[in-house]
């Protein structure tokens, strides 16, 4: 079972970057997936999902018209588009795979955690 999130960086106030989620296909066949983000301190915050077929996304109320999750299934990747990013985006970003072929805004409805990417956004 692997998840590998990468991409991450450091970009300016109101700058774009987008991550990247590779998984093995024994993780990500049938599954949504999720990416959360957590800063030091602080508990793992939801941030978007996708369905296993992507027509089903949930976002964040703190991201919804900034960020874009999609997945590409031939690939076994799910990307997160991140636009209009403010300092408060700073974290490192993780991507897991759900029990279900649905998305979900709860922790305890992931079964498999990568390893994240940090994202800083520079003032």
């Amino acid at each position: 079972v692997q998840l590998q999130a990468s991409g991450g960086g450091t970009v300016q106030a109101g700058g774009s970057l987008k991550i990247s989620c590779a998984a093995s296909k024994r993780t990500f066949n049938n599954n949504g997936v999720g990416w959360f983000r957590q800063t030091p301190g602080k508990e793992r915050e939801f941030v978007a999902a996708i369905s296993w077929r992507g027509g089903v996304t949930l976002y964040a109320d703190s991201v919804k018209g900034r960020f874009t999750i999609s997945r590409d299934n031939a690939k076994s990747m799910v990307y997160l588009q991140m636009n209009s990013l403010k300092p408060e985006d700073t974290a490192v970003y993780c991507c897991a795979a759900a029990r279900s072929s649905y998305g979900s805004r709860r922790v305890v409805d992931y079964q498999y955690w990568g390893q994240g990417t940090q994202v800083t956004v520079s003032s």
